[in-house]
């Protein structure tokens, strides 16, 4: 098996891969395949392979803070945390994008929306459903005696 440190170089270039498909280039089927599917594929793969070969025999678990400090002292199931961190992130960050682009919305206010959700995943997604909620928002619609022209 691979050096962890390894893995975790690789784990994060291939993350790095997909955000920059998102924030950068030019939005099409094959990249967006690539950043949606692909990469966190290959994410998920590596989580696996990590959780099911040391979760198991690790120590902690859980049930508590204090449990779940124990349990990511050993290097493998933390780096398998922080691979699942960066499969979801960039899942969700790919979702994001997506629709996004249906609602039309900038992608100049995309980039900083995705690098949140890059940096801070949750945060990143709160202001994409609050950005959504204002921009699909149905205009109110002014009654004749309510318009009056003076």
């Amino acid at each position: 098996m691979m050096e962890v440190e390894q893995l975790f170089g690789w784990a994060g270039q291939s993350a790095l891969c997909g955000w920059l498909i998102l924030v950068l280039l030019p939005r099409n089927k094959a990249l967006i395949f690539i950043a949606q599917y692909l990469l966190p594929l290959g994410l998920s793969a590596l989580y696996s392979g990590l959780i099911l070969t040391h979760f198991f025999s690790s120590d902690g678990g859980y049930s508590s803070l204090a449990s779940v400090r124990v349990l990511f002292e050993n290097d493998a199931v933390l780096l398998a945390g922080w691979v699942h961190y960066l499969a979801f992130d960039l899942f969700v960050g790919s979702w994001i994008a997506r629709h996004a682009d249906e609602i039309r919305l900038s992608r100049l206010l995309q980039a900083p929306i995705l690098i949140a959700t890059f940096m801070f995943g949750p945060l990143g997604l709160g202001l994409f459903l609050l950005m959504r909620a204002i921009m699909t928002q149905p205009m109110p619609v002014q009654s004749e005696e309510n318009h009056h022209a003076y």
